[in-house]
């Protein structure tokens, strides 16, 4: 489904940067940003974590030829202070960054390893009504035999902040069936203002964190604790599953590659050729070539041995089989 070519209501992207991986995804990010939206008229604008006492070393990005690549791009780095997660809870950083943007001025979230492939200002977001990613597995939660069941685990989480699960369930799909719950990949989100947004993702998640329902008691908090309380921010906010158009998001305009292989293996050619294309100009090459995974997925072109190895239009029902296909071919990278 193509997008809109009409102008919508103007909107800030962010997206978290810092030493290590998410310097290059960011630089990637921005780069696709450019080359298939390049008339994008809001801010790009990377969360950067600053030193403090949660984390053990300085999470900023200290390479000078990432910072003057993003520069270079339009992206603009924007400090936070983590004054909840940290080392412990990296994907805390997309809670708490949310502060960095500015109050009142709608937004949209994109985890770093996002690449753009669509022109994104074209989407009609209504930002009175956000959802997220529908893009996920049944990551969470993970029920006992003889423990508190799907609704028995959600409903608790609805009623520690007051809310009411009912117009969250999909009564179309089987009573205790995962799909019948809302829940999220927290690869995108969006809303009106990232201040009240930001401010209640928080609340929930350390909430969440120090005192859980007994219902979770025997549930894995991490890695999915953003993905835990995400249903409850939006459903918060007066959203729902899918407050807009689908095949744009995950789609026709963005691509949630997570990991370069798992990008080779199932996306689609349209995707493989935006990726190789932004990232084919010297001076995007020589900064992303620093990144192992990048260097050699793409530019040594390890990436298309992994394309080599699936049919896209008969793919493994589950994200693992096809990540240990990879890793049994030795070609896995991350």
């Amino acid at each position: 489904m193509a997008a809109n070519p009409e102008k919508h209501q103007p909107f800030n992207i962010m997206i978290v940067g810092q030493s290590g991986r998410l310097q290059y995804e960011a630089a990637l990010f921005a780069a696709s940003l450019r080359h298939c939206d390049p008339d994008f008229p809001g801010r790009l604008i990377v969360a950067e974590p600053q030193p403090g006492p949660n984390w053990s070393e300085d999470p900023r990005i200290k390479d000078p030829d990432v910072l003057a690549l993003l520069a270079r791009l339009g992206a603009e780095i924007v400090p936070f202070d983590s004054l909840h997660f940290g080392d412990s809870y990296p994907p805390g950083n997309k809670i708490e960054g949310l502060k960095a943007l500015p109050e009142g001025e709608p937004f949209v979230f994109f985890d770093t390893d996002t690449l753009v492939t669509g022109a994104l200002g074209d989407v009609p977001f209504d930002f009175d009504r956000p959802c997220a990613s529908m893009r996920r597995e049944d990551t969470w939660p993970t029920p006992e035999l003889y423990g508190p069941g799907y609704h028995e685990i959600w409903a608790s989480l609805y009623d520690k902040f007051g809310l009411d699960i009912g117009p969250t369930l999909d009564l179309s799909e089987p009573a205790d069936y995962w799909h019948r719950y809302m829940y999220f990949n927290a690869g995108w989100f969006f809303y009106r203002c990232p201040h009240e947004f930001g401010q209640r993702f928080t609340e929930y998640a350390v909430a969440v964190q120090a005192d859980p329902p007994p219902e979770l008691f025997c549930q894995p908090l991490y890695p999915w604790l953003d993905q835990i309380v995400l249903p409850l921010v939006i459903h918060s906010f007066g959203g729902a599953r899918q407050t807009i158009p689908e095949g744009l998001l995950d789609g026709d305009v963005t691509c949630h590659y997570r990991v370069f292989p798992m990008l080779y293996a199932r996306e689609s050619d349209r995707v493989v050729d935006v990726l190789e294309t932004v990232t084919a100009p010297h001076p995007v090459k020589r900064v992303l070539k620093q990144h192992q995974p990048i260097k050699r997925m793409i530019f040594h072109r390890k990436g298309h041995a992994v394309r080599a190895l699936f049919d896209r239009d008969n793919l493994p029902r589950r994200e693992q089989m096809i990540r240990n296909r990879i890793k049994r071919e030795k070609l896995w990278m991350r």
